[in-house]
């Protein structure tokens, strides 16, 4: 897991949270700008997820590889479907939609460290 990528998928995934709940409190829907923040934590997290399936096929593995792989798609998955349920949101609540999405993401990709870096592989 590359430290940097982590650092700024969690960054990126607090900022499109903020700016959903802050649509939320002044009852908008999402626009652009969480479009355009949860497409770079999308890239951020791609981007991730070929640095992490290229350090598997080199042989690092993490002792729970199947659990780790499942994170590692889970992850990459999770901001889509937040988008995509909060575009169909017809009320102002499709910004916490996006927010818990970005939140999940987020603690989804320390999870991942975790199971990274777990000691007994």
């Amino acid at each position: 897991m590359t430290p940097f990528l982590v650092w700024s998928a969690t960054a990126v995934a607090v900022l499109v949270a903020l700016a959903g709940l802050a649509s939320t409190l002044a009852r908008r829907r999402i626009g652009l700008l969480h479009l355009a923040g949860a497409a770079v934590l999308e890239v951020l997290l791609v981007v991730q997820a070929v640095v992490a399936g290229a350090a598997l096929a080199g042989g690092q593995r993490p002792p729970e590889t199947a659990t780790f792989v499942g994170y590692l798609a889970g992850v990459v998955l999770l901001p889509v479907a937040g988008v995509l349920w909060s575009r169909t949101e017809p009320s102002r609540w499709a910004g916490t939609v996006l927010a818990v999405a970005s939140l999940v993401t987020a603690v989804m990709v320390w999870r991942l460290v975790q199971l990274w870096e777990a000691p007994g592989a």
